[in-house]
């Protein structure tokens, strides 16, 4: 698998780069308070074991997990399960709240990091799952290419959790890359 470079996101001097084991309990500090606090999604940090192993649960998969930084904070960050020959799903996308929006673009450095790496991978086949209070976050995939699908149509290698409802496709061979 290809690996790629830290990316230095705008003028912002906030970085993207990968994340291992080492980085578990910033990444559970990011991402828990989001999914319960701020969105009252009904989730453990029992219910996301790969919080704790992310090499084993993403990277020695073919996937990864990559964080944006604003100096040494962890501000952001994606994941990628690698799901079949050509398949990925993009998992665990989260912006700490005064760190979101156009402006300083973090989330679509995060994605475009992402996407760059499923390219130069062979991986074509992006699928995602949500939750329906992430209003935002819709918004922000279907600006970025993904289209709604509907959980029937899931392949069967997907990677489903229980709180997600709403689910997105993205063909990357049609799209054109924004890095």
């Amino acid at each position: 698998m290809a690996t790629l470079a830290p990316v230095t996101v705008k003028s912002s001097g906030i970085c993207v780069r990968p994340l291992t084991n080492q980085h578990c309990s910033e990444i559970v500090d990011l991402i828990l308070p989001i999914q319960q606090d701020e969105f009252n999604v009904a989730i453990t940090l029992e219910d996301q074991p790969d919080l704790l192993d992310i090499e084993t649960a993403y990277i020695s998969q073919g996937g990864n997990f990559w964080g944006a930084f604003d100096g040494d904070y962890l501000i952001g960050t994606i994941a990628l399960l690698k799901g079949g020959e050509q398949l990925a799903a993009l998992r665990k996308m989260f912006v700490r709240q005064p760190y979101r929006g156009k402006t300083l673009g973090i989330a679509g450095a995060l994605l475009n990091t992402l996407e760059d790496y499923c390219r130069q991978n062979g991986l074509t086949e992006l699928y995602l799952s949500t939750v329906p209070q992430l209003k935002a976050a819709h918004r922000f995939y279907e600006r970025n290419g993904f289209t709604l699908v509907a959980m029937e149509n899931l392949p069967h290698e997907f990677p489903r959790m229980l709180q997600d409802k709403i689910f997105y496709f993205a063909d990357l061979s049609k799209k054109s890359s924004q890095s």
